[in-house]
């Protein structure tokens, strides 16, 4: 076990249940059903397929032999062939009818889109889950003011909620192109090895309707609305970059909020969840470094440069088809949403054990505000102290490079406000210049936004997807 390489995003990292999704007895099960599907489809047009061709094809859908299969690939060098071999052996009185106008792709790609429709919803789950811890965080924390940043610069004042609201927008998003991609998923169909279908033209004696009705009775077999409308031997490449292409998107919002979380960590503002017997740092006992949010963003790496792959495949296929794509999207969809689902998981264990630091916030801010509050306390003492603007400006700008120095240079507390209120030309109580820099006052419309944006968005996307809530998302290193 310990003796070869072993992938870590099923060692260590993604969920059993994506794992199951991607192993060899969902593929090469789901080759037999679809193998089933055909033979039952052109039975029912008419075929000479015998009920008990079918049976013995029903009887063997999952126990595969494995070593029969890989003895077989060594001999005939074809992974497809290899399993109609198998299978054949298995149900030796149906083994005349398997496969019967069939091409590899027929089982191929029709069984990578049935994974990658699995695969999406159960990353929908995940998704959905993620929407829901947030959105309960944004509403505990929706007025709970702290400094915002534009450039990792001091700016004006927001809140929490409102910051966790940009994080949820960003995965609501990610959720709309999910379910746009969920509903233009087809299976390829069985239109052989052109795409024109004239291996079923054949066995249906040139009756076009019944090689027609053969997709769509496959179809429905498998859990489908419709097939592709046209293709070469495989469907197009440019489904699967459309597919990846979302799960970088949700990488991206990923690692959008792990970074977040790993500046606010620094700036002791907001920590992940860290266990008591958790160690930060071989070397360094006292540091709490975040490295759920660290492994996200590294995840998400890997995801975003993922995609180009598929990419690169779409843009290179060759006419009808080539072979160039199959050993690159064996590695590159599975792994895909592997590193999706377990980035996932490690979102919605951050934000369920995100803990928040409101005096620190309010030190920050603190530190801040007496800059940030001048220009209400200049347009205050103009309004209500008949005060001179260009005077009271010039004083304001003295007093701020003079605070700002001491603050710099010597590193002692930002004393602006009590340079504002010594100095007569402001006649400012102490009870108005405390109320003037309140936190409170300059965090404008953030928490009534982060209010309607759960009322009117969030919230009903989530009675609508109720059952969709409650990923466990345990992690387990």
């Amino acid at each position: 076990m310990h003796e070869f390489y072993e992938n870590p995003l099923c060692g260590r990292y993604a969920d059993e249940e994506m794992k199951r999704l991607f192993s060899d007895d969902f593929k090469f099960s789901t080759w037999r059903r679809l193998w089933l599907a055909l033979a039952e489809s052109e039975q029912a047009l008419g075929l000479p397929i015998t009920d008990e061709q079918l049976g013995e094809l029903r009887a063997h859908l999952y126990d595969i032999d494995y070593e029969a299969a890989a003895r077989h690939e060594r001999e005939v060098r074809h992974d497809v062939m290899a399993h109609v071999l198998t299978y054949g052996e298995a149900c030796p009185g149906a083994r005349g009818i398997l496969h019967l106008g069939a091409t590899s792709c027929y089982v191929g790609d029709n069984t990578d889109i049935i994974r990658m429709r699995e695969g999406l919803r159960l990353i929908r789950r995940l998704l959905v889950s993620a929407i829901a811890e947030l959105a309960d965080f944004a509403e505990k924390t929706k007025a709970q003011p702290t400094l915002a940043y534009t450039h990792f610069q001091a700016a004006q004042p927001t809140t929490v909620g409102k910051r966790a609201c940009l994080w949820l927008h960003d995965l609501v998003f990610d959720l709309g192109q999910l379910d746009f991609q969920l509903g233009q998923l087809r299976l390829l169909g069985c239109k052989g090895t052109t795409g024109t279908g004239a291996s079923f033209l054949a066995l249906f004696g040139g009756d076009a309707e019944k090689a027609e009705r053969l997709e769509a009775m496959i179809a429905e077999k498998m859990g489908f609305d419709a097939c592709q409308e046209v293709s070469g031997q495989t469907y197009s490449r440019k489904v699967d970059f459309a597919v990846l292409q979302l799960l970088s998107g949700i990488a991206q919002s990923a690692s959008k909020f792990a970074t977040d979380v790993r500046l606010l960590s620094h700036l002791k503002e907001l920590d992940e969840p860290f266990e008591s017997g958790q160690i930060g740092s071989s070397a360094m006992a006292y540091k709490r470094n975040p490295m759920r949010s660290e492994r996200i963003c590294s995840l998400a790496r890997y995801l975003i440069c993922d995609v180009q792959n598929t990419a690169v495949t779409a843009a290179s296929q060759w006419l009808e088809r080539t072979l160039d794509d199959s050993a690159n999207r064996r590695i590159s969809i599975p792994e895909a949403f592997l590193c999706a689902d377990a980035i996932l998981n490690l979102y919605i264990n951050v934000v369920r054990g995100l803990r928040v630091y409101p005096a620190v916030m309010e030190k920050h801010l603190r530190e801040e505000l007496p800059f940030l509050a001048t220009e209400n306390i200049l347009m205050y003492c103009v309004e209500h102290r008949g005060g001179d603007r260009q005077s009271l400006h010039e004083a304001i700008r003295r007093h701020s490079v003079a605070a700002a120095e001491q603050v710099k240079l010597y590193g002692k507390e930002n004393d602006l406000l009590a340079r504002i209120a010594a100095d007569p030309v402001f006649a400012l109580t102490a009870e108005e210049l405390e109320k003037l820099a309140d936190p409170a006052g300059f965090t404008g419309m953030a928490e009534r936004q982060c209010e309607s944006y759960l009322k009117n968005t969030v919230r009903p996307l989530l009675e609508k997807n109720q059952s969709e809530i409650g990923a466990k998302a345990e992690i387990r290193v």
